[in-house]
């Protein structure tokens, strides 16, 4: 597949990262954070929240550069390989803490729109991962 297909992929794949980013602005509240971090001591409440920051401007900005700078991530460039695959390692890490380390049951409030929503975003993880890594790989195939 040529690159120039992947245009209007990347940048739907950013309008969703961007919806994933407005979406991830209610979890504080709908997993209680700070009722169950209140009895961490300071410092690791404050790190904890910073890492949590820290992941929301990393999606903010894939979103953002897949939404508005797409054909700039599809010229072929080694540094655009190097962004793509960056990104689609950092999904495909996701994946797998998804599927491999976290304890979703433990966390998931109840209700079934709890369920379909954690369905949707393995999707979406899944979807992101295989989206960039093809695109990535496509670059560096030198697939223009």
């Amino acid at each position: 597949m040529a690159l120039e297909r992947f245009e209007l992929w990347i940048t739907a794949a950013g309008a969703a990262q961007l919806l994933l980013c407005l979406g991830t602005l209610a979890l504080p509240r709908i997993l209680r954070w700070r009722e169950k971090l209140a009895v961490l001591p300071t410092l690791e409440r404050q790190m904890f929240y910073v890492y949590a920051a820290y992941i929301w401007g990393t999606n903010l900005a894939f979103g953002l550069v897949s939404c508005f700078a797409a054909p700039w991530l599809l010229d072929g460039s080694g540094l655009a390989s190097a962004v793509l695959g960056f990104i689609a390692l950092y999904w495909g890490a996701r994946v797998a803490l998804q599927f491999l380390y976290f304890d979703l049951r433990s966390a998931r409030p109840p209700g079934v729109i709890f369920v379909v929503a954690e369905r949707a975003l393995e999707l979406l993880f899944v979807g992101l991962t295989l989206l960039y890594g093809t695109a990535c790989a496509c670059s560096i195939a030198g697939l223009r």
